[in-house]
């Protein structure tokens, strides 16, 4: 369903990323943000997802070409990532890319991908955006500069991203007069990820189908109303 193709970041590097199309001309976009593991098929996946009810959506290839399965490597990559960086330029890019081809454009991430969405969430051309279960150091978001809707996805059992955390972020949106919906959900990190079959220290990820499928209809209707 999609392929993988070139657009430039603001700074005019040019950066590669996976473009799902829908059936239909001149659709609404999304950009999609990985996890930690890089552009792997799961996060194709998801963006062949929202393709299939008709956004186009684009991954773009935060770590030039890497992906893994191994957590150790994962975690390496990930701390490897310039987040400013990767909002600012990588991501900002994605959107101006995706503003080109479609009337309005929102933003999604998982994870990592979740709490670079909360960093990028200020990009002037974005029309939505929603948030699964990642979030940055509450120091680095300003609220102020988050001007779109914003849905977010949390676990109460995610030991990545503590519950308190999202409290803080809710407080911290609220007083910058953000227009957000959060859901809550008795659920443990990656929830949305069919892969997610914890061992070892990941033993604290679990997909969750009933609550993936209530946070993507949720999700789904969010983008059908902000995006058209």
């Amino acid at each position: 369903m999609g392929s993988i193709v070139t657009f430039n970041r603001p700074d005019g590097k040019a950066v590669q990323g996976y473009l799902a199309e829908p059936a239909i001309a001149n659709a609404p976009a999304i950009v999609v943000i990985q996890e930690w593991w890089g552009l792997n098929d799961q996060i194709k996946g998801v963006a062949d997802r929202l393709a299939t009810a008709g956004f186009q959506a684009l991954v773009p290839d935060l770590y030039r070409g890497k992906a893994t399965v191994e957590e150790e490597e994962a975690h390496h990559l990930m701390t490897g990532l310039d987040f400013g960086d990767a909002a600012g330029q990588d991501i900002r890019g994605a959107v101006q890319f995706l503003k080109a081809r479609a009337p309005k454009v929102g933003l999604t991430g998982f994870c990592m991908g979740g709490a670079l969405t909360l960093l990028a969430a200020g990009s002037p051309e974005l029309d939505a955006a929603v948030v699964w279960y990642g979030c940055p150091p509450l120091d680095y978001i300003d609220a102020s500069n988050i001007k779109i809707p914003l849905q977010g996805h949390w676990a109460t059992q995610d030991q990545f991203f503590k519950i308190e955390t999202v409290d803080g972020l809710e407080a911290k949106l609220t007083a910058a007069g953000v227009d957000y919906e959060f859901h809550r959900y008795l659920a443990h990190h990656a929830f949305a990820n069919e892969t997610a079959v914890g061992t070892g220290r990941l033993a604290a990820t679990q997909y969750d189908p009933v609550w993936a499928q209530q946070a993507w209809d949720r999700t789904l209707r969010f983008f059908g109303k902000h995006l058209g």
